[in-house]
């Protein structure tokens, strides 16, 4: 299978418990903590290995955070590249809320990168042979510049690697400025891309077309939370919907779908079947509490029923 890397600027270790209900000026009585490795690139390496794949995890890490991360990794079995950070790996809070039925998320901010460990990160991905897929996922920590992804991209270009980015603002804009292979923005994302401050769903095919158009990217694929996903490329442009399920945490779903759509494309699945199973594998994670990834057997009986259903050209 080709190879596979996942690049986290910004991981941290996310801690996801409960309470009764969440009420101000209250001592609350939470649940044991269930704590996991996050981070965008760090969730998406570790669901391609829970679905049965092989991806190298490259992340900036500090501190015993960082150590910790890096041991539930090993544990995992998922291969490492740790760029070490004079600061600590931040932690993350995710409190359910039981008898509201609702989920609460902590992002906490990250630590401070100085040049000398995002440049070691980048030469690291440079010397990297073989790699086939480039996965840059999440968000930036202070003091690593907004071009970051877009260095990638000139990196990939390179390596003729396809680059996969996930991200949102600045990062994100300035990435597809200088090219990729496939974006996954979110509707209010792909708004901003178009310079928009909103966007509608019967939209979403002409605004993508136009990113593509110049040449900026040759797939995007719109996620859209409940109602799955729109992949549009020059020549196409489908709505893949997944069967309704019982939401019980959001956490990792769009990480599972692009590690579903990266793993078909290596698994040499068509694009449309490569998204078909990326939305089964991000459905599959909304069935789970907390922090928890996708689970194969559940992705894989989503994506049964998916591709049954008839493609709805957008």
């Amino acid at each position: 299978m080709p190879a596979i890397i996942t690049i986290t600027f910004n991981p941290a270790l996310d801690k996801s418990t409960s309470v009764a209900e969440l009420v101000p000026d209250k001592k609350l009585k939470c649940t044991s903590p269930i704590c996991e490795p996050g981070g965008g690139g760090i969730n998406v390496a570790r669901a391609i290995k829970k679905l049965g794949g092989e991806a190298t995890a490259v992340y900036l890490a500090g501190g015993c955070i960082g150590r910790k991360i890096t041991e539930m990794l090993s544990a995992e079995f998922v291969e490492t590249i740790v760029i070490d950070i004079r600061e600590d790996t931040r932690e993350n809070l995710v409190v359910a809320d039981i008898t509201n039925d609702k989920q609460y998320l902590f992002d906490m901010p990250g630590p401070k990168i100085n040049e000398f460990e995002w440049r070691a990160c980048l030469n690291t991905i440079k010397h990297i042979p073989g790699v086939e897929y480039i996965i840059a996922s999440g968000s930036l920590p202070p003091g690593v510049p907004t071009d970051i992804f877009a260095r990638l991209a000139l990196i990939a270009r390179k390596k003729n690697a396809r680059l996969i980015v996930d991200t949102s603002g600045e990062g994100l804009k300035k990435a597809v400025q200088e090219g990729v292979y496939l974006i996954k923005p979110n509707l209010r994302e792909l708004a901003s891309l178009a310079g928009k401050d909103e966007l509608g769903i019967e939209s979403v095919a002409d605004v993508a077309r136009g990113l593509i158009g110049k040449g900026n990217c040759e797939v995007v694929v719109v996620s859209m939370g409940a109602l799955g996903a729109t992949l549009v490329t020059k020549d196409l442009a489908v709505n893949i919907k997944p069967p309704s399920q019982h939401i019980r945490s959001t956490v990792g779903a769009g990480d599972s779908m692009v590690a579903g759509i990266v793993l078909g494309l290596a698994g040499n699945k068509s694009l449309t079947e490569a998204v078909q199973y990326g939305v089964a594998c991000g459905t599959a994670a909304t069935m789970n509490p907390g922090t928890e990834l996708c689970r194969k057997e559940n992705a894989e009986h989503l994506y049964r029923i998916i591709q049954k259903e008839v493609l709805v050209p957008n």
